[in-house]
């Protein structure tokens, strides 16, 4: 009998590990068969704070490949002493709230990673990462959930489709992916995880667990079209619209984007911002065919924000300013040969003043580097310009402690002045030392006539930055201390342009802390040397400015009971005053939950600017005007989750801006003031966004969505009161709209 037993054991096992996985019913109840000769991983250990010690909460995971996709399951133990977090959430949340991280490179190059999360309450969020750490949470993906609770804890199941991402040719029936598991309690912000990484380190995606699979391949034929009606309640006039987009996988090696007459009408509304700087906005892209599998599109250096292809240029202000642009059509192709990855991206905007996008992305990954490269090239017919822009870039790990990234790229402008071409290049290193010390070294070299921003985004050109900064993490606090743990950064810098004029050295100080009741703070201080502003006049001449600092401190705590809070706090100097004149900025927001399901939102921001610097315009040469400036901006709105398919959410933002004249002021070759008694008038701003939004999921990635839009932007040559401004700014209406949107996706 005992033999018997044997062989029938060892049966079992082989038909579990050899036999084709079944299918799995994604509905929250983690059954047994349905899991059976999934890899089971308990091993979760603490990530944040980063101790490496296993976590406080046993966590148990089971991972799956089937040929539906990727399957994993949670069971989270949470027992009665640890509050659940219940709250409803809105796709791609960042409240802390309890929740699962599934984390996926698909390739194994540790070069882009998907990421998935799941709510306790059923919200999901998903995001693209790359540069090792970089989040983006634009991209919407098409992925399955399902939870379920108990006394003693709850559970979570996923279903990932292999169409999701393109994958590599696989050899011998498998397939090598890359995973992150982790688990977050949202009563105290803990994470653990399995295996040991964490994003706050310099290298995260290359560090995800290999786990070998069978070498599934899912085929995807999708097409979503659209009807939208807008009708303009300023203009008394109304249009509707009609177009499609189309998303095709034949394989795991090629996906294919396209979309044709597409609407983007605003369901999205963008943060207000007023911007009297030379430095253009950065405003993320939320456009469905923009985010679909853009990770390899990524090409971005040290500076903030920049890239080489920026989507939201593509339906942008048009050449000949008169509104934005319509896009006649776009395709975007991802795909692989043998083990070269590439992307293929072009989208065309119609009428005369339309321009054309192109952008080639080739990508190699090795075992401890890739190497890729971009060619981008925009045709602006009306402008008689060309942009071309050729960039190398190189990822190299070559040690578990170092990680180095480069890049080098260079711009080709031709227009009716001629042809014009510059390099940048930057250099990124990061060094993992012991006790939880680690040092960072970054260069970067813009040229004068470097110009990405026609298809990318470029705060600058003309820098030669250097910084060295040396950080310490302590996770082993006592357990009486207020933190959980803290991670302290010194930083010193020089920056100066390509004529070898200083802009500023700075002195960095800063702290991150993690609090045991789930709070978190952040403190920085910056002191700036006295150095040139060569932005401000806009190629005119040089501002030299005197010494400066900033202080700022931030605070964010999340749900006690039915309210979540927020402090911001700023004290600064600047302008020509220096330091002698200190400013302030101050932010406080709060939500109350009248319910898990609804909440109310209200926050204000005060500045107060004593010596702010407004250039007055081309026509008016290097005139500058100081102004004491005060600006208020208020924030409020509601989010209603009505059902699992139904939300409505208001958002209301005002700004209001009272800037009174101090001095006028032009500057000598040199860039020293020279006060002058040009006429500049006092002014100020009023700013309005409201937006009532309603969404119905009719299907996974099927909406329809009522939109009711109200706005307006005035400047006054006055300044009658910041209270008088924000009142003001509530009878704005500039525009007025309602748009109806339907898109419904067709699987085929």
């Amino acid at each position: 009998m005992a033999r018997r037993r044997d062989w029938r054991w060892w049966l079992l096992v082989l038909a579990a590990f050899g036999a084709p996985a079944a299918a799995v019913e994604i509905d929250g109840r983690i059954e047994p068969d349905e899991w059976a000769g999934a890899r089971q991983v308990a091993d979760f250990r603490k990530v944040q704070p980063l101790t490496g010690e296993p976590g406080s909460l046993r966590t148990e995971a089971w991972i799956l490949a089937t040929p539906e996709g990727l399957a994993v399951a949670f069971r989270n133990t949470q027992p009665p002493g640890v509050p659940r977090t219940r709250q409803k959430v809105r796709r791609d949340f960042d409240e802390q709230v309890d929740r699962v991280n599934v984390f996926v490179d698909f390739e194994g190059g540790g070069r882009t990673g998907y990421a998935f999360t799941v709510a306790s309450s059923g919200g999901v969020a998903d995001e693209i990462i790359t540069n090792q750490n970089q989040f983006n949470n634009d991209w919407d993906g098409l992925w399955r959930h399902a939870v379920s609770e108990d006394d003693t804890g709850w559970s979570v199941e996923l279903l990932i489709p292999w169409h999701t991402a393109p994958m590599p040719d696989a050899g011998g029936g498998e397939r090598e992916l890359r995973i992150f598991l982790a688990r977050v309690v949202g009563s105290t912000g803990e994470r653990m995880a399995w295996p040991v990484a964490s994003f706050e380190r310099p290298r995260f995606l290359s560090e995800f667990a290999p786990v070998t699979v069978p070498a599934y391949d899912q085929s995807l034929l999708a097409v979503t079209p659209y009807v939208s009606a807008l009708y303009d309640n300023v203009g008394d006039a109304g249009h509707g619209n009609a177009g499609a987009d189309l998303f095709w996988k034949p394989n795991g090696r090629f996906q294919l984007s396209a979309t044709v007459n597409p609407d983007f009408g605003q369901v999205e509304s963008d943060d207000l911002v007023v911007n009297f700087s030379a430095t253009e906005t950065f405003v993320s892209d939320k456009r469905p065919f923009f985010t679909e599998n853009q990770g390899i599109f990524e090409y971005t250096t040290p500076s903030d924000f920049s890239q080489l292809l920026y989507t939201r240029r593509v339906g942008g202000p048009a050449d000949d300013g008169r509104g934005a642009s319509d896009i006649a059509a776009a395709i975007k192709l991802n795909g692989s040969v043998g083990g070269l990855k590439y992307g293929l991206f072009s989208a065309d905007e119609a009428g005369e003043a339309g321009r054309s996008f192109h952008a080639l992305r080739l990508v190699r990954d090795f075992e401890m580097q890739d190497l890729g490269l971009m060619l981008t090239r925009v045709d602006r017919p009306f402008l008689g310009r060309e942009a071309t822009v050729l960039g190398v870039d190189h990822n190299w790990r070559p040690t578990p402690r170092w990680n180095l990234r480069s890049r080098v790229f260079g711009s080709r402008i031709d227009d009716a002045g001629g042809r014009t071409s510059d390099i940048g290049a930057s250099v990124w290193a990061d060094y993992e030392m012991d006790r939880g010390w680690r040092q960072q070294w970054i260069a970067m070299h813009f040229g004068n006539d470097l110009e990405i921003n026609d298809a990318g985004y470029l705060a600058r050109n003309s820098v030669n930055y250097l910084h060295w900064q040396a950080s310490h993490r302590t996770t082993d606090l006592p357990d009486t201390s207020r933190y959980a743990s803290t991670d302290w950064r010194w930083r010193v810098s020089t920056n100066r342009n390509n004529h070898g004029d200083l802009l500023n050295d700075q002195l960095r100080i800063s702290r991150d802390g993690q609090l045991r009741d789930g709070s978190s703070e952040y403190a920085q201080v910056n002191l700036n040397s006295a150095g040139v502003n060569d932005t401000l006049l806009r190629g005119r001449g040089n501002v030299r400015l005197p010494a400066n600092f900033n202080a700022y401190y931030e605070y964010r705590r999340p749900r006690k009971g039915r309210w979540s809070h927020g402090v911001e706090l700023e004290v600064f100097t600047g302008g020509l005053d220096g330091n002698d004149r200190l400013g302030s900025a101050s932010w406080y927001g709060v939500t109350y939950f009248v319910s898990d399901a609804f909440s109310l939102d209200l926050g204000g921001v005060l500045t107060t600017r004593p010596d702010w610097l407004i250039w007055q315009g081309p026509d008016r040469g290097d005139l500058v005007g100081a102004f004491s400036g005060k600006e208020a901006k208020l924030i409020a709105g509601l989010d209603w989750a009505i059902d699992a398919r139904q939300e409505l959410r208001v958002k209301l933002e005002a700004i209001a801006i009272d800037a009174r004249l101090r001095q006028g002021w032009r500057f000598d070759p040199a860039g020293h003031a020279v006060a002058v008694d040009d006429a500049i008038a006092d002014f100020s701003v009023r700013n309005l966004a409201f937006q009532v939004r309603y969404r119905y999921e009719l299907a996974p990635l099927s909406y329809l969505y009522v939109v009711y839009g109200r706005g307006g932007f005035e400047r006054r040559d006055i300044a009658d009161g910041l209270g008088g401004a924000l009142g003001d700014s509530f009878g704005l209406r500039d525009d007025e709209q309602l748009l109806v949107k339907l898109s419904y996706r067709f699987e085929l």
